[in-house]
């Protein structure tokens, strides 16, 4: 299995987290999203221990609240002692709604609005990762209008190829995100930065893409944005005290994969910045990192009920299911790929081979292509693991369907966390 939550019981159905997948898609229904707490907390424990061994206790765990945001989700990586980071007025809404400390909280956005700007200050947000000039500009007249200095980074470009996906590359020149190295923008940037009255210019950010398995990618940015400090100090005379590298690790979906244990990835770019660091004698800086697939994906699957089979002689089997693009985009935007099992059966051998599509009005529509299961019936329960980052995010209510449930596990107890939407949901705000 791609997650050590994952096992068969005596039935030979799939379980998360010691509850069987089969009985809790009767109790709640389906689609639904199941989410193994334990699964989540270790991983959070996982990193904070690293990061705490690595950088002798100056650093930070922020969770990355893209990739799962609701309220319990955030009640259960506050207890965990990280901070978190937030891309919209909406994640930032729903963080201070379970009374999560402003103070560590980092705003991102390429483009926040001056709503979502105010709404932040006016929050006293620990840190916005300003992304462009005009930004800048808005932020500190906001801060000015509100008698604050905000406390800020700024995202950086620094061209490193993370060997990852176009869509999921963030770190080179040729992206939305951020100043670039390379044009001296970034420098300019900074420079100008410490020269607002309401702002107070603390560190660096950036964030080189998603799904990486490498470290040498993580260890180049490390260096390079240590060089880009050393720069800045020679520059304005100012000597910044904070560097978050951002997130990106990646994890396994397929039994194929083969990801680096986190502890790997913080050892070695810990040893490559602080060599850096004693290289040019710049003082090691606070330390933040933003996992947040890698925290909560292993620890997400999502049920289905398999409805019909249409079998196409010489070309493929359809298998379809209750749910699809519309509570699953990845496949259609990045062929991502899942491992799936027919859970009432997972115990048995995969034999059948399987195109599983959607319910969408689409022919796009598809959860997986060619895929190997257990031979499938009508009625039987497909789960399809690893879904816990950007599946519940990234929903949608295309063709007028309601998003899932999600119900979270804890100690063989599944507990409600996020409600089905139901018809009267999808009217409630037409006029």
């Amino acid at each position: 299995m791609v997650s050590n939550c994952l096992d068969i019981n005596e039935k030979g159905n799939l379980t998360i987290g010691g509850v069987d997948t089969v009985q809790t898609a009767k109790e709640f229904g389906t689609p639904l999203y199941v989410f193994d707490e334990e699964t989540i907390r270790e991983a959070c424990r996982s990193f904070k221990k690293s990061i705490d061994q690595y950088y002798d206790g100056n650093g930070m765990v922020l969770y990355a609240s893209k990739a799962f945001a609701c309220k319990e989700m955030y009640r259960i990586v506050g207890s965990e002692g990280l901070g978190i980071d937030v891309v919209s007025g909406g994640e930032l809404y729903t963080a201070l709604s379970v009374g999560f400390p402003a103070d560590k909280i980092f705003f991102h956005g390429n483009n926040k609005t001056l709503d979502e700007i105010q709404f932040a200050v006016k929050n006293n947000v620990g840190h916005i990762v300003v992304d462009n000039i005009t930004e800048l500009n808005t932020l500190n007249n906001v801060a000015k209008a509100n008698g604050q200095k905000v406390n800020i980074m700024l995202r950086i470009k620094p061209g490193i190829d993370a060997h990852t996906h176009d869509f999921i590359k963030t770190g080179q020149i040729d992206s939305k995100f951020g100043f670039a190295l390379e044009t001296g923008e970034a420098l300019a940037a900074a420079t100008l930065a410490t020269t607002l009255s309401n702002i107070n210019l603390t560190g660096m950010h950036c964030h080189i893409g998603s799904q990486i398995f490498e470290t040498d990618p993580f260890c180049l940015a490390a260096v390079t944005m240590i060089k880009f400090l050393q720069d800045i100090k020679t520059e304005t005379g100012v000597t910044l005290s904070e560097l978050n590298l951002g997130g990106g690790f990646g994890i396994k979906y397929l039994e194929s994969d083969k990801p680096r244990k986190y502890d790997e990835f913080m050892r070695e770019v810990s040893k490559s910045l602080k060599a850096k660091c004693e290289e040019i004698e710049f003082p090691v800086p606070k330390i933040f990192i933003e996992p947040g697939r890698s925290i909560i994906a292993p620890a997400g699957i999502t049920l289905y009920t398999i409805g019909a089979i249409k079998n196409i002689p010489n070309v493929r089997n359809y298998v379809s299911i209750d749910g699809g693009m519309g509570d699953n985009p990845r496949y259609a935007l990045y062929k991502s790929s899942y491992e799936l099992v027919v859970a009432n059966k997972a115990s048995q051998p995969k034999d059948f081979i399987a195109t599983v599509a959607g319910k969408c009005c689409e022919s796009g529509d598809l959860i997986q292509e060619n895929a190997p299961i257990q031979t499938p019936q009508v009625g039987d329960t497909l789960a399809v693991l690893a879904t816990g980052a950007y599946n519940y995010s990234m929903a949608s209510n295309y063709n007028r369907i309601p998003r899932p449930a999600a119900v979270m596990i804890k100690d063989g107890i599944a507990r409600m966390i996020i409600n089905r939407e139901s018809y009267e949901d999808l009217v409630r705000n037409d006029i």
